[in-house]
């Protein structure tokens, strides 16, 4: 065997001689406003790693993006590892504190960013004021650098980059939902093995014929690992900028027949809602992949039958790469054991190994009812925080996910609840999330989280969050739809309406929030249970 290393970047070089004609389209709110090619890219990718190393990157240097989906930043996935660079794509949707703390733990050399980002940026820039800043469209401001002006004035860089499959490649922060931001570093060959598993038909499956829709945001979790994927193989990738509305984003799929499509289950939701109502042909895609949170039965079923699209499901972290678990059902099975199956989060990945323990970190059994705490090992899923954060969240190897799961006898995982959102009332445990799923099929609810509050005689009560859809809802017969689905003393004490949840910067429901401001209505505080605005307007959020 040669021993070559596992480099992403060779992804690049298989691209263009493979499928130099495969493209590569960039949408502005709906309208499709560039096309090129892979050979065209290869040009672009090379000339801007080389003018990153001649503005003095240097191997291992942490180079950050903070920019939405296009085509530039698309480029930089691939040339600032070709110039020995570390990639750190920095969560736009992150405080302006918080994105100077992530920029500045990470020692970042080179800022890269969208012109409309200029001033959730300024903290970072002012914290590190020696940080070179190149802005991605539009013109450049006093002190700053224009992206286009590298790429047209650098010299190539050829030959292979200076670095080895086990030195970083990518740094992606975690969204701080329990603290401060956490770093979580990807090698070369960590992202090299998790493609190619990502490739695998028990996978994501893409393919070289495919044609990808990039919804997922760039700067999350290497974009659930799509577009190295769509490189690898010479996939089309259609990128549909900053804050695509629903409507646009179904657009694109009809009019470019995108045969892949990946986003969070609330955005479905509306997809779903937005296709019936318009009569939008969705017929092209072979995917829809749901991630972020466990889909409702009835959005199974909508996906498959009212749009006559294949759903599936995807489980994964940030510190997994971050794809672990791929939910795809068998062939034989019927329509309600298939969206049941879909609704689980899945089985491994190969080359990844778990294990569920108790409280006492003994081995739970795989029977499908047992729960325990998900723990993880593999080529890909991270064993330490960058800078040795957190220590506490790994034992002898493996992640500790947080997550409190079951797995059946057949390797299918079933995410029951985050350790920290378990309800305890009166000794026993409620599961929030198998609450929630009941409360989603309920009649008039949208969306809903379920949170504990504090209570004298139980310990904690679970209290339902709900928004309900265009007709409205009757919380009398929101409870009353819960007799026989979920125990009795499971059911809410009581139910909050509101007109959005408040989300995280990665588009999850953000009950820390939530159970801040119940517990100080229940204290007599002032409290806003709900978002800052209608989350669910954009597509951003995946």
């Amino acid at each position: 065997m040669s021993g070559e290393a596992l480099l992403i970047t060779t992804f690049l070089d298989h691209a263009r001689d493979h499928a130099p004609d495969r493209e590569i389209i960039d949408y502005v709110d709906g309208v499709c406003v560039r096309r090129s090619t892979y050979r065209e890219q290869d040009a672009r990718v090379r000339r801007l790693a080389g003018a990153l190393v001649t503005l003095g990157v240097r191997p291992g240097d942490r180079v950050a993006t903070l920019a939405g989906n296009h085509h530039r930043h698309l480029e930089l996935y691939l040339a600032v590892p070709l110039a020995g660079a570390v990639l750190h794509t920095v969560n736009l949707r992150l405080e302006p504190e918080e994105i100077a703390y992530v920029v500045d733990h990470a020692e970042d050399t080179v800022l890269l960013l969208d012109a409309a980002l200029r001033p959730a940026a300024a903290p970072a820039r002012a914290a590190r004021p020696g940080m070179r800043v190149v802005v991605l469209d539009g013109e450049p401001e006093s002190g700053e650098l224009a992206f286009e002006d590298l790429v047209v004035g650098g010299d190539p860089f050829e030959g292979p980059p200076p670095r080895d499959e086990d030195d970083l490649a990518a740094l992606c922060y975690t969204s701080g939902t329990t603290g401060a931001p956490k770093g979580v570093a990807y090698t070369h060959k960590a992202l090299y093995l998790h493609t190619m598993a990502a490739g695998l038909a028990d996978g994501h499956a893409i393919g070289r014929r495919d044609r990808v829709v990039h919804l997922v945001a760039m700067f999350h979790a290497n974009a659930w690992g799509v577009p190295l994927a769509a490189f690898m193989v010479g996939a089309d990738q259609i990128l549909p900028g900053p804050q695509p509305r629903v409507a646009d984003v179904a657009a694109i799929v009809e009019r470019e027949r995108a045969t892949y499509l990946g986003m969070v289950p609330t955005l479905a939701v509306d997809l779903v809602a937005h296709a019936r109502r318009n009569g939008t042909d969705l017929t092209s895609l072979r995917a829809l992949v749901l991630g972020g949170s466990t889909p409702s039965r009835e959005l199974v079923r909508a996906i498959e039958e009212d749009l006559a699209v294949p759903a599936f499901q995807g489980w994964g972290m940030t510190e997994t790469s971050p794809m672990a678990t791929f939910s795809r059902p068998e062939p034989e099975a019927t329509p309600d054991e298939r969206y049941a199956q879909i609704q689980r989060q899945g089985r491994l990945l190969p080359g990844l190994r778990w294990r569920l323990v108790d409280e006492d970190g003994a081995d739970v059994p795989h029977d499908g009812i047992s729960r325990g705490e998900l723990l993880l090992r593999g080529p890909w899923v991270a064993s330490a925080y960058f800078r040795g954060d957190r220590p506490e969240a790994f034992v002898d190897g493996w992640l500790r996910t947080g997550d409190v799961a079951t797995i059946d006898p057949e390797g299918r995982l079933r995410v029951v609840d985050r350790v920290k959102d378990l309800i305890k009332s009166g000794g026993e445990w409620i599961s929030s999330l198998a609450l929630e799923q009941a409360l989603l099929e309920s009649p008039g609810v949208a969306d809903v989280a379920v949170v504990a509050v504090p209570h004298e005689r139980w310990q904690e009560r679970p209290v339902a969050v709900v928004v309900p859809d265009a007709d409205g809802v009757d919380t009398t017969k929101v409870l009353a739809a819960l007799d026989g689905r979920v125990p009795r003393w499971w059911c809410p004490d009581r139910v909050e309406i509101v007109d959005a949840l408040p989300r995280t910067s990665v588009g999850k429901v953000d009950k820390r929030r939530l159970r801040g401001a119940l517990r100080e209505a229940h204290l007599g505080g002032s409290h806003k249970l709900g978002g800052d605005d209608d989350s669910r307007e954009h597509a951003d959020h995946s």
